[in-house]
């Protein structure tokens, strides 16, 4: 996301890095350079070890420690915080500072990155600096494990101190022997339930699991059963980014803030629903990692579904994370089973916008990966019974958008039937994510005139408009929320395997393999996308570069 704000808002920019210090600070205001005082209203998260493994990875450089940084910017971090990163392979920690150093200061002065900052605040980076401690170790190897208890034991004193959140910014392969010998050292012992956090609980122990969570409904249920062999459910905190973003968490706000959407936010007025998730760029290098996971396991379980689930939940009796969560597995455990020509598989071959998937490296020259997906997706309850959900997504479309639109059932047309009016525009409640953020509603209006001719209109709302923009990759409301104890963005992991169950028979199906439809590159997708909404009488949103909000 853009991280300027505009000119209007600059009185409302967060706090700068050279605000007051945290007030355990003040008995030694030497020691380290300081961090902000918190907004208003907000409170630093308890003191913790964040242990990072996978410390060289392009996550800990792109997503991690930019929002680290930003965290510290805002003062939502307490100066007692330590953060160690465990990677292969021996290096000085100072030499594992500057390479990150560098990394977020490139980072910062790339104005297509979402750690768009300009540049670095010297200070708010030494805060950060100075608590990056690097240990090297093989992941399986038991070794590392004892030298990483003894350290957190040396740093277990005084009230609160012992916290640890384990991040596992690691390849999927690596999940289950790091979370065995984090649990064979002993490392994920805790006293009490932590669910609301640790106060008179002793120090909490907590795991973040980055996605792929399981590449189907078997190995997400192994995995899931692996990991409870050592760790609580209270413990474990399933990470899907894509619920970091303020946008995405929005869709609460507007749905349950406000009296005109909640009445007919069901099936007797919505006519169905749109999650589209288009991406312009292909692999990017990464052939070797989207080989054996294509579009549909990488986005629709995961990403697409909890969209859907925001979308579709019940309301909650309160934003406590059990009730939001609760309401979610709801949904997911109401989807109804996808079938083969429920979806949609294709793959980019050459066209405007680049080359063919299968030409990109190490790419198998006769690929049948999918780097496109299209599904029709149902749910069975009362709300939604009959009201298809269409979700897409894949690489090298003619447009980056993230969006959900909601067609609301087109009005009797009886009432126009003797003027010159074709067709009606469709009420269309649009909600976009990315890479823009704001609302737009498509309605019909009279055309001036003393003929009686009805003609499109639309009201939008764009948040740079109203908002100053704050920066913001998605992880900073995650990690705050993992060191306060909130699962509510997380994944549990009943609702992991329901969605998962839902996909299985697609992923694994009887007979034939489901075709992979080729698509030009930079196009809107394979036609039989076209087709499937087309069956229903129904067609895709136009997916074009530009603005849909205000154009």
């Amino acid at each position: 996301m853009p991280t300027n704000a505009s000119d209007h808002d600059a009185a409302n920019a967060r706090p700068s890095a050279k605000l007051p210090a945290h007030p355990h600070d003040a008995q030694n205001p030497q020691a380290a350079p300081r961090a902000p005082a918190s907004p208003a209203g907000e409170h630093p998260a308890p003191p913790c070890t964040l242990v990072i493994f996978g410390a060289g990875g392009d996550l800990t450089k792109r997503l991690l420690m930019p929002a680290i940084y930003n965290l510290a910017v805002d003062g939502l971090l307490d100066g007692g915080m330590q953060i160690i990163g465990v990677n292969h392979g021996e290096r000085a920690t100072e030499a594992w500072r500057d390479d990150l150093h560098d990394a977020l200061a490139q980072f910062a002065a790339d104005k297509a990155s979402t750690f768009h900052a300009g540049k670095l605040d010297d200070r708010a980076w030494d805060w950060v600096a100075q608590r990056l401690h690097y240990m090297a170790g093989d992941f399986e190897d038991d070794a590392p494990y004892q030298r990483l208890a003894q350290q957190l034991e040396g740093q277990a004193s005084g009230k609160q101190r012992g916290n640890v959140v384990f991040y596992l910014a690691v390849g999927a392969r690596f999940f289950k022997p790091i979370v065995e010998r984090l649990g064979k050292a002993g490392l994920l012992k805790q006293d009490g339930g932590h669910d609301k956090g640790n106060e008179g609980n002793g120090p909490f122990r907590r795991i973040v699991i980055e996605k792929p969570f399981g590449s189907d409904l078997a190995s997400a249920r192994d995995l899931n059963r692996h990991l409870l062999r050592f760790a609580r459910e209270s413990q474990i905190y399933r990470i899907d980014h894509f619920l970091g973003k303020d946008t995405v968490q929005s869709i609460l706000a507007v749905r349950f803030a406000n009296a005109m959407f909640e009445p007919i936010w069901r099936r007797e007025y919505i006519d169905s629903v749109q999650i589209t998730a288009s991406e312009v760029i292909g692999v990017e290098g990464r052939g070797s990692f989207y080989e054996p996971t294509g579009a549909f396991r990488d986005m629709v379980p995961n990403h697409l579904f909890q969209l859907l689930g925001m979308i579709a939940m019940e309301p909650p009796n309160s934003f406590d994370a059990e009730s939001v969560r609760n309401r979610k597995a709801e949904i997911f455990d109401a989807l109804l089973p996808l079938k083969r020509g429920d979806v949609v598989f294709g793959q980019y071959a050459k066209g405007p916008a680049g080359v063919a998937y299968r030409d990109e490296p190490n790419v198998a020259k006769d690929s049948t990966t999918p780097t496109y997906a299209a599904a029709r997706v149902h749910i069975d309850n009362w709300r939604w019974a009959g009201v298809p959900f269409y979700l897409r997504t894949g690489k090298r479309l003619a447009a980056r958008r993230t969006e959900i639109s909601v067609q609301l059932r087109q009005v009797p047309f009886r009432l126009f039937r003797d003027t010159p009016v074709d067709a009606l525009t469709p009420n269309v409640l649009t909600l976009r994510i990315d890479p823009t953020h704001g609302t737009r509603f498509d309605f019909n209006v009279k055309v001036p005139g003393p003929v009686m001719r009805v003609g499109a209109a639309y009201s939008s709302f764009d948040y740079k408009q109203f908002f100053a923009e704050h920066a913001n990759v998605g992880y900073e409301t995650l990690l705050y929320d993992c060191m306060l104890g909130d699962q509510t963005l997380f994944q549990r992991a009943d609702s992991i395997e329901s969605a998962w169950a839902a996909v299985d028979g697609v992923l694994h199906p009887h007979g034939a393999p489901i075709p992979v439809h080729d698509y030009p590159a930079g196009s809107a997708g394979p036609a039989e996308a076209d087709a499937l909404l087309a069956r229903d009488g129904r067609a895709w949103r136009t997916l074009a570069a530009g603005d849909p909000i205000s154009p």
